[in-house]
């Protein structure tokens, strides 16, 4: 059974979104995200759920405690004590999927019969990035558009395959970002010459661009405005660990988000099949509690990755929640990585510079090699947990 990251399976009791890429024989690790009403009597004053989210039956939860207490007390079959990681995760028992909802099919089902203007915009958007160069078997779209549960509130989860192409994709976004600010800086005569040289070196700066973004005008692509970036804080951010300020900082320079003709959409990376070199079982986590290091990010490769994965060095420890054993036994030279498993801290931070982190630190054991690594988002809220830089 062939799944990944950003597919959701669907069960009698609901549907799950695939949270990973490793997966044990007889299940499939997914966290619960919409619930199928029928499946738990008065659910939702029972678990305190938000009766304006119902769609079609389904009601989204994203709080990770309710999920548990609504399988824990209902459906403890779809819990699974993970050995590997020392932790309990949802788990879908194969035996119980119905479907395996891709991304990449449900974008070939837009792209040829868009049914409203949401599925519209979905298809603009790939033919946007298909126009600059990336191939549409590398697109998809998942989040509630997958599974047909979108409504007029939701966002656009678009999924790039393949590290490299998502790279790319945030370049021609990135591109498209610059051309709008460029044209809107030459009609209002901000920092331009009157000189046909400066003329001259601003056309030249769009050549430079490679000609990304052309046509782009007509789909209404544009940067993030304060009320969406206010919404995107207010929903990732629930305990003050970044100000709006470093929020809004760290978040436009990844280039991953934007808006079209009025919605948000994700740029999400999802890895190609063929980059897919672990298996369940491979590694080894152990909890040694919480902790807090300095250090300088060396490899930025799968930062947008899920987990977005960091390689670090030069680590100073600032702050341990350790008991006095482990304290003394931990070498600050043996944290060499950094995994934030919350999209709040994927691309936050990138190659060379240097950084603040505060999460669970882990013991890993691959094929008798034994590392420590530092996990952020230990819950999907990630409640005083954080990548960020020392300064910016």
């Amino acid at each position: 059974m062939n799944v990944r990251l950003r597919d959701f399976v669907e069960t009698e009791i609901g549907f799950f979104a695939v949270n990973t890429y490793e997966h044990p024989e007889d299940r499939v690790f997914a966290f619960l995200r919409y619930l199928n009403l029928n499946a738990v009597d008065n659910a939702i004053n029972k678990y305190d759920l938000d009766k304006k989210d119902i769609r079609n039956n389904h009601i989204k939860i994203t709080d990770t405690s309710k999920t548990y207490n609504i399988l824990k007390d209902n459906f403890p079959e779809y819990l699974f004590y993970d050995k590997t990681k020392d932790i309990i995760l949802h788990a879908v028992p194969k035996s119980e999927i119905i479907k395996i909802h891709t991304p990449q099919n449900r974008l070939k089902e837009i792209i040829n019969n868009p049914l409203n203007k949401f599925e519209t915009k979905c298809k603009n958007i790939a033919e946007i990035l298909n126009k600059n160069g990336l191939d549409y078997k590398y697109m998809g779209v998942s989040g509630s558009t997958v599974i047909k549960l979108n409504n007029i509130n939701s966002d656009i989860d678009f999924v790039i395959y393949g590290m490299e192409n998502h790279k790319k994709a945030r370049e021609i976004l990135k591109s498209i970002f610059d051309e709008k600010l460029n044209k809107q800086n030459v009609k209002n005569n901000i920092n331009i010459d009157a000189s046909n040289n400066s003329n001259n070196n601003s056309n030249s700066n769009n050549c430079n661009n490679s000609n990304y973004g052309s046509d782009s005008n007509k789909y209404d692509i544009k940067p993030l405005s304060e009320e969406f970036w206010k919404k995107a804080y207010n929903k990732r951010i629930k305990d003050g660990t970044l100000s709006y300020e470093e929020f809004v900082w760290h978040e436009k320079r990844k280039y991953n988000r934007g808006a079209i003709n009025g919605t948000m959409f994700d740029l999400l990376a999802t890895r190609k099949w063929n980059e897919i070199n672990m298996n369940y079982g491979d590694y080894i986590y152990k909890n040694m509690g919480f902790i807090e290091i300095e250090g300088t990010i060396t490899n930025d490769k799968y930062m947008l990755d899920n987990p977005a994965i960091y390689n670090i060095e030069n680590v100073k420890i600032v702050n341990l929640e350790l008991n006095n054993k482990i304290m003394n036994e931990i070498n600050p030279n043996s944290i060499s990585e950094i995994a934030s498993f919350t999209h709040t801290y994927a691309g936050q931070v990138f190659n060379g510079e240097k950084v603040i982190v505060r999460g669970k630190l882990e013991n890993v054991s691959f094929k008798g090699e034994n590392y420590n690594r530092i996990v952020v988002g230990t819950t999907r809220e990630a409640l005083n947990e954080y990548i960020k830089l020392q300064t910016y």
